[in-house]
């Protein structure tokens, strides 16, 4: 039997060795996602100030299609090239990736696409250690771990949440298997990026829960409100199935698009036309762009879906739907932000049919509607307690873990594989969410039986 003693020596050795790589890679990480947030804040305000902006999305789409065609090669699969990336290096990251995705995500929330910037974080992340380790001529294992450490990087920068990225980064690789191969320096990573994007005075949202609770049982204090935990059970479900329609939602405009209009460029045309329609007719633009923060007196946004009325019981089906059709039309961003804006406003909601408090179930929607949509339930437990303070953790984890239970085997990541099936009736194990999808799902079983008889 080997002596800790014996082997501490070689560990101090490899947690510095980790250490010195990771510093640079993490100024440059920490650097770029401070530039994006400060890009993305002049895009929403200027989109704020000229509404007219929104008319011209198609033509927006257009040239988000031109630059990945002309010069994206692999790197439109985008965050999926990195999971499979890391799961079999061999494909490539291409350094490309950063900035093809920043410009082209400024340019989405610049006319009006609803779209997130967690994907362009974690890209910015990817390329950039990608191109280290081509540098620094890693490869094998080490260059798998630099790959993951990459994507803590640009999590833990763009939300401020080092700990969560550290874990979203090793669960999000495989449902039901976290691989702690890699935590210690995507551990680093985070910290270090989180700290650089900070430094640069990059402004991170705040958000606040004012809820306590103090329960009676028999006469003594306890720690849970069994009725509460109830209605957050029943939250929960609900959170769950809202993660399920955005995947799925998302999946079949793209078969959709894909099958009937085929041309990408028609695609974004189409695509941006749609949202236009639908924004016109919604009469404000509060469901387009980030939607963190409301840009007229009584408009609906992430931050507002923490007071009563601040949202309407149909928020999150708009946010959903136009997220949805955007990122299936081409255009670049992210999910996770908008699946914090349907998962906000659908808390505030049933926080208003259950009698519940309202800050409450909307961080619980927050978080979970995202566990149940990346099949990240550990992070985002602790996303929950970096944002909104460790009081309702109880809270959190049951959100988290329910929701994604009954998200089912799907997910925005189809290159996600099946570790450990949620339920003993899936027998495909290490299958990846995308094949899943493609062998299950009606509807592309009928598009492609269309295609056939044409």
């Amino acid at each position: 039997m080997s002596s800790p003693l014996r082997n501490s020596p070689q560990s101090i050795l490899t947690m510095l060795r980790w250490l010195l790589l990771l510093i640079p890679l993490a100024l440059v990480v920490g650097s770029l996602n401070a530039l994006f947030l400060y890009l993305l804040e002049w895009a929403s305000d200027t989109r704020a100030l000229k509404p007219y902006l929104l008319y011209f999305l198609p033509l927006a789409g257009v040239l988000v299609v031109f630059i990945y065609r002309r010069f994206g090669k692999n790197a439109e699969a985008g965050n999926n090239l990195i999971i499979d990336e890391i799961h079999q290096p061999g494909a490539g990251i291409p350094a490309r990736m950063a900035p093809l995705v920043l410009l082209s995500t400024v340019v989405t929330h610049l006319f009006g696409g609803s779209a997130g910037r967690e994907g362009t974080a974690v890209q910015i992340g990817g390329a950039c250690s990608a191109a280290y380790g081509r540098f620094f001529k890693l490869s094998g294992h080490d260059y798998q771990i630099l790959l993951s450490a990459g994507v803590a990087a640009g999590f833990a920068a763009l939300f401020s949440t080092p700990l969560a990225a550290t874990v979203f980064a090793l669960e999000v690789l495989a449902v039901g298997r976290i691989r702690f191969d890699s935590v210690i320096p995507a551990l680093f990573a985070a910290i270090l990026a989180d700290l650089v994007c900070t430094a640069w005075g990059t402004p991170h949202t705040q958000y606040k829960v004012d809820f306590l609770e103090h329960v009676m049982l028999f006469h003594h204090l306890v720690h849970v409100d069994l009725l509460l935990l109830g209605k957050v059970l029943l939250a929960s479900i609900a959170f769950g199935i809202a993660g399920f329609l955005f995947g799925e939602t998302t999946f079949i405009f793209k078969d959709l698009f894909k099958h009937t209009l085929k041309n990408p460029y028609l695609i974004a045309v189409v695509g941006g036309l749609i949202v236009i329609a639908i924004v016109s007719l919604i009469g404000h633009q509060d469901y387009v762009g980030l939607g963190v923060n409301a840009y007229r007196e009584g408009g609906v946004s992430i931050i507002s879906a923490f007071s009563e009325g601040g949202a309407e019981w149909y928020s999150w089906i708009l946010k959903l739907l136009l997220t949805a059709i955007t990122l299936a039309a081409g255009f670049k961003g992210g999910e996770v932000t908008p699946l914090f804006f349907i998962g906000a406003t659908l808390g505030n909601f049933l926080a208003w049919v259950m009698g519940a408090p309202v800050d409450l179930f909307a961080a619980l929607g927050f978080i979970a509607v995202f566990a149940a949509a990346t099949n990240t339930p550990l992070a985002c437990t602790i996303m929950g307690v970096e944002l909104f303070g460790s009081e309702h953790l109880l809270y959190f984890a049951v959100a988290c873990f329910v929701a994604y239970f009954f998200s089912g085997h799907t997910g925005i990541y189809s290159s996600q594989r099946i570790a450990v099936p949620k339920s003993s009736n899936l027998a495909t194990h290490e299958a990846t969410l995308g094949e899943i999808r493609a062998a299950n799902s009606r509807f592309v079983a009928w598009l492609n039986k269309r295609t056939q008889q044409k």
